[in-house]
């Protein structure tokens, strides 16, 4: 049995023009001048404290901001400009994994629960994942504590642990807790930078994927 992690929101699916618009709209909130783009971008996949913290530092408004944040996204996701398109082949890729009998699906992502339900019931994902870990169930990544509690809800070991995601934050939470990294080249963060924080690979595509899992067993499927 392998453990399949798959993060959300730059690896699934593009959700760069919510995110920036929930940002801007935020800081202006607080009184603030918004992030650049390349800037707000940067700090997806930490959770909302972490992530304003980075953007603003300990001393600033992070309540504030995080608070005004999800009030601005839960208003902008009914704008369809702020649409969260599913990148290409992200749909084929959990259907044909969640149907092979020697994988398990899951999901670690700095998105909160509800976020990750709504994402979940829109695609009607409910029975594809065996583990969801969330902002609301460990500390932030880069803190390996996602990627544990996926393996215990699962009962896969780390050596048979893989970990997708678009960021430095999921490349060093994978290696930490002592599972493969693989990492995407069409996400938020460069591939050089993946690769510094020790992908074991980048896929250029989810059909990619298929080629660093190990094969499903012979005589799997058959009737």
């Amino acid at each position: 049995m392998q453990l399949v992690i798959l993060d959300v929101d730059g690896t699934l699916v593009d959700s760069q023009n919510l995110i920036v618009a929930a940002q801007g709209a935020a800081f202006s909130a607080c009184g603030l001048p918004p992030p650049t783009r390349e800037r707000s971008l940067s700090v997806v996949g930490l959770s909302l404290t972490e992530a304003f913290t980075a953007l603003v530092g300990p001393q600033g408004p992070v309540d504030d901001l995080a608070q005004t944040y999800r009030e601005a996204f839960a208003e902008l996701r009914r704008d369809p400009a702020c649409a969260e398109p599913l990148f290409p082949g992200a749909e084929s890729l959990i259907v044909r994994l969640s149907g092979r009998p020697d994988i398990r699906l899951g999901i670690a992502t700095g998105k909160s629960r509800r976020g990750v339900a709504h994402l979940v019931a829109r695609h009607r994902w409910d029975r594809g994942f065996a583990t969801i870990q969330t902002a609301d169930d460990a500390p932030s990544k880069p803190d390996p504590a996602m990627v544990r509690q996926a393996m215990a809800a699962a009962g896969v070991p780390a050596s048979r642990t893989v970990m997708i995601g678009d960021t430095t934050f999921d490349m060093a939470m994978a290696k930490a807790a002592g599972a493969r990294a693989l990492g995407v080249s069409w996400g938020y963060h460069p591939v050089a930078a993946l690769r510094e924080a020790g992908a074991d690979a980048i896929l250029d595509g989810f059909d990619d994927a298929d080629g660093h899992l190990e094969p499903e067993p012979l005589g799997a499927g058959a009737a």
